[in-house]
């Protein structure tokens, strides 16, 4: 079989597991680029490259010529989809085994936590000011920004997790209430909301219906909408967090890299701060394995701020300040 009816066979089956289209894009993408460099490398159009011909040493020159520009985590993610690929190719008698194993793989550093910058006020000041109105757009609507921000603040839900909720996601008793959350590869997990944050979402649900004049909405409607009320889709939600961090002062404090996930990142870090355990945070968080949750504990665990304020050394530098300086 030809690699691009192969491809297509696999990215079928990958439908079926109901990953998010930002996903099956993602892998659509990393097996269209490397194939077309294993193309050039074995000197055919991708479309005359037959399944068979992705022994080791093609496919390691392919990603070679593949890694060359790009990040390892790009090259990471690239070799992750080929090797799923290929074992399903395997499975299907296309292979008699799986070449990957001839890859090498780059090493990637852990990554560290990117809350929000400063003494940890941030989010504080954020949720303070837009409340206030301090977001200005054509059409304020302070009840919506305020029920994301405070949404992403509180329950540390991905961006497409925040998108995909509906009003029947949230349920229990008055006080007692949760949220249904579908996470990454379809898994569920149940998060709990307090009284502050239900308070937000009913005043946020009356506006809605008064600002469309509607006078009810289904379970299945989305939670979060445009100003149209039409669903919040991912560039919607990205300009709408960027305009409040900008208006409430605090774009300074956003780290390279990240934007709604700084929120996500803002809850974990506050929580560890705060006593919670690298198990808590997986659960809370959504994660396969406790080692992200270990990432946020290990960097802020007060434990370890003591053991390294009781260095000796400290006591040293205090007596080396000027006399004036001190308290």
């Amino acid at each position: 079989m030809r690699l691009p009816e192969a491809a297509a066979e696999f990215l079928s089956s990958l439908r079926a597991k109901k990953l998010s289209p930002h996903t099956l894009a993602g892998y659509e993408r990393d097996l269209r680029l490397v194939a077309g460099a294993a193309a050039d490398v074995a000197g055919v159009p991708v479309e005359d490259l037959e399944v068979r011909a992705l022994g080791g040493r093609l496919v390691r020159a392919a990603f070679a010529e593949f890694a060359e520009p790009r990040s390892a985590a790009s090259v990471n993610r690239a070799w992750s989809a080929w090797n799923q690929f290929l074992t399903f190719c395997v499975a299907e008698g296309m292979l008699e085994g799986n070449p990957m194993a001839a890859v090498p793989r780059p090493k990637q550093p852990a990554k560290a936590p990117k809350p929000l910058l400063g003494d940890g006020s941030a989010s504080a000041t954020l949720l303070e000011r837009i409340a206030a109105g301090a977001r200005e757009s054509r059409d304020p609507w302070v009840e919506r920004d305020l029920v994301v921000l405070a949404l992403a603040l509180v329950t540390g839900m991905r961006s497409a997790e925040l998108l995909s909720l509906t009003l029947g996601s949230i349920g229990g008793a008055e006080g007692d209430r949760r949220i249904q959350v579908v996470g990454k590869g379809g898994k569920t997990r149940s998060l709990p909301i307090e009284p502050p944050i239900e308070h937000l979402i009913d005043a946020y649900l009356s506006s809605r219906l008064g600002r469309f004049g509607l006078t009810t909405l289904p379970r299945s409607a989305a939670l979060l909408v445009d100003t149209r009320n039409e669903p919040l889709r991912r560039g919607g939600l990205q300009y709408l967090v960027r305009e409040c961090y900008r208006y409430a002062g605090i774009h300074d404090r956003v780290q390279k890299g990240t934007l709604v996930h700084a929120l996500r990142h803002e809850f974990a870090t506050r929580l560890a701060e705060r006593g919670a355990s690298a198990h808590e945070l997986m659960e809370l968080l959504g994660h396969s394995s406790i080692v992200t949750g270990q990432a946020y504990v290990a960097s802020t665990a007060r434990e370890v701020r003591g053991a390294a304020r009781a260095n000796p050394a400290y006591g040293v530098l205090e007596g080396l300040r000027p006399s004036g300086d001190r308290p």
